[in-house]
């Protein structure tokens, strides 16, 4: 299945996660400006054919980004790759995916990383970069991974993103609802209409004499 095989590479990309997350590099990864998405430091590579459809590159994720302290929520818009900054947290995305039309059960995913400048818990270090959560997220099974932070949460709404072919089903399917149907003759017996009533005598003639 097309989003199992983007499933497979989940070790592939945790092992890219891991390349970036020490304590010296976390805080290179966090985007300067705040409120525009930036390409990330390190680039997305994906092997060829391990993808269907939209090139990983060319996808775009809908994520959600709620603030639990103001309750503020926000939609994100990011191509794997880049990352984007609100304050104190970064949402970087490594990769989405989504079920191909045919398969079974449809889902989108996306691979996210949760970077937030805060003091380690339990301790009275300084703030510093630091990722909070860094995996695959989906749309229709949300519990399978969870971020579990006490003031930032993320979660998938969708990977936009198409397959062979698809685009063309839409497009023949979209002009046949927009072409009226032909109206077929009913195969129903048709009565005979009824006959005409046969005029009175002397209907329509001026009888009278002059």
């Amino acid at each position: 299945m097309t989003f199992r095989r983007g499933l497979l590479l989940m070790p592939f990309l945790a092992a890219l996660a891991a390349c970036g997350s020490s304590d010296n590099q976390e805080e290179a990864l966090a985007p300067i400006k705040s409120g525009k998405a930036q390409q990330a430091t390190d680039k997305i590579v994906v092997a060829q054919g391990e993808t269907l459809g939209t090139p990983m590159a060319e996808r775009v994720a809908v994520l959600g980004l709620l603030n639990k302290r103001n309750g503020q929520t926000r939609d994100i818009e990011l191509k794997p790759g880049e990352a984007i900054r609100f304050g104190k947290v970064v949402v970087r995305l490594r990769a989405c995916e989504k079920t191909a039309p045919w398969e079974t059960y449809p889902d989108e995913g996306a691979f996210v990383q949760l970077i937030v400048n805060e003091r380690p818990p339990g301790t009275t270090e300084a703030e510093r970069w630091r990722t909070v959560f860094s995996g695959w997220l989906f749309k229709e099974n949300p519990a399978a991974n969870v971020v579990e932070h006490p003031i930032y949460d993320v979660w998938v709404k969708t990977c936009k993103m198409s397959f062979p072919g698809e685009e063309e089903a839409v497009e023949e399917k979209s002009s046949e609802d927009a072409a009226p149907a032909a109206k077929k003759p009913s195969s129903a017996p048709q009565s005979p209409a009824p006959a005409a009533p046969a005029a009175e005598e002397g209907d329509g003639e001026d009888t009278t004499e002059a």
